[in-house]
């Protein structure tokens, strides 16, 4: 067993290709862990939310790959 790791994409099915086991989808390929068309505040809740699954993953046992989605 080594370092778990996330890997927070925006095309899911690449990271199931190459053998991710943690995914937790992101907003689009340009603006990954954003949205420029949000305002400040609610960007930033966006991205808080994003990273925030993204530790709530490492906390979960995994066996399989395992998309974390809302």
């Amino acid at each position: 067993m080594g370092l778990p790791v996330v890997h927070i994409c925006t095309v899911t099915p690449i990271s199931l290709t190459v053998g991710a086991n943690r995914i937790v989808p992101a907003v689009a390929i340009p603006y990954p862990l954003g949205n420029p068309k949000l305002g400040e505040v609610e960007e930033r809740g966006l991205r808080r939310k994003i990273v925030e699954k993204a530790l709530m993953s490492l906390t979960r046992p995994v066996t399989d790959q395992t998309v974390f989605e809302d």
